[in-house]
């Protein structure tokens, strides 16, 4: 993203991609905690469950169903944009990943491996009643959405794309590109042991530049379980030294749109080459130049457009 993070020594910029002090507070009591944004009172809560881990989402409107998943670090609340506009055809539910917010934090590096996060995905497919789900996914919910598509086929209608390009365009733009290389750096810091030490909830939610809503973020993120989240990190980004994914290629069966901030310091454009070799049937790239890695809130209308004028084309 173009803005930037302070942590102690560590400088980061972008996002791909402690439990100490932390408390649970009930549904209940958020609902009735003033400062809510408007999207917060409209909203419904549950909780889907996977293998005993609980993945709370926040729900909207009804018909067809729409998965949002949202990257680093974030929440559910990221689509408030996104939401309320799909919600006039769609029912939309957007989750909390696991470790942040309202879900379980379950411990241990194994356990945020992105075949769990598939996994949560399913839940809460399966807990809403429905057989396939339109895939919506940012970041490290990018990475959840591509793998999703491409192991659960028969679940996925269609897949929207922000911000991540597919995982063998990255893989190979970190094997081949110094600039990729080095935009990654945060990954690597992210990697070490002891990161999680660095962060706050503050200067995590310093990107987000609604007052309001940067009000929300540190309260979820006061929430949420700062070792898990860098276990994404840990467990499923790349390390070095960095190779080209030569396992063999399943491709996305469904209809992808793709939309991508070009002023991602974080994913450069390189990754998105070729990324249509990687899908079997249509997609649509859309690029917008003055935003950043957090599309959705950068261009909010247009993504909103976007998405929308894809879904029922």
């Amino acid at each position: 993203m173009h803005r930037s993070f302070r942590f102690s020594r560590l400088r980061i910029r972008g996002a791909a991609l402690l439990a100490i002090g932390f408390h649970f507070v009930p549904l209940e009591g958020i609902a009735e905690e003033p400062g809510r944004l408007e999207i917060e009172r409209k909203v419904t809560h549950g909780y889907a469950t996977n293998n005993g881990v609980r993945i709370h989402y926040a729900r909207l409107g009804e018909g067809p169903l729409v998965v949002m998943i949202h990257g680093f670090p974030d929440f559910w609340l990221t689509w408030r944009h996104q939401m309320e506009a799909l919600a006039i055809d769609y029912e939309v539910v957007a989750v909390d990943q696991r470790g942040y917010n309202l879900s379980d934090r379950p411990e241990g590096e194994e356990n945020y491996d992105v075949s769990l996060l598939v996994a949560d995905v399913a839940a809460v497919i399966r807990e809403r009643k429905r057989e396939r789900a339109i895939i919506i996914g940012h970041d490290w919910g990018g990475m959840v959405a591509w793998t999703f598509a491409m192991s659960e086929p028969e679940m996925t209608e269609k897949l929207v794309i922000l911000n991540l390009p597919h995982p063998r365009g990255l893989r190979r733009e970190l094997a081949n590109n110094s600039v990729q290389q080095r935009n990654s750096a945060y990954a690597r810091h992210f990697q070490e042991d002891g990161a999680h030490t660095k962060l706050t909830p503050e200067n995590l939610a310093a990107w987000v530049t609604d007052p309001a809503a940067r009000a929300r973020y540190v309260e979820a993120f006061g929430r949420s379980d700062f070792e898990a989240m860098l276990n994404y990190y840990r467990r499923n980004y790349p390390r070095e030294p960095y190779t080209e994914d030569t396992s063999p290629l399943v491709k996305v069966q469904c209809p992808v749109l793709m939309i991508h901030g070009l002023k991602d310091t974080a994913l450069g454009q390189a990754a998105l080459n070729g990324n249509w070799q990687y899908v079997e049937q249509d997609m649509t790239l859309v690029t917008l130049p003055n935003a950043g890695h957090f599309v959705q809130q950068d261009a909010p209308e247009m993504v909103t457009r976007s998405i929308r004028s894809w879904l029922t084309r």
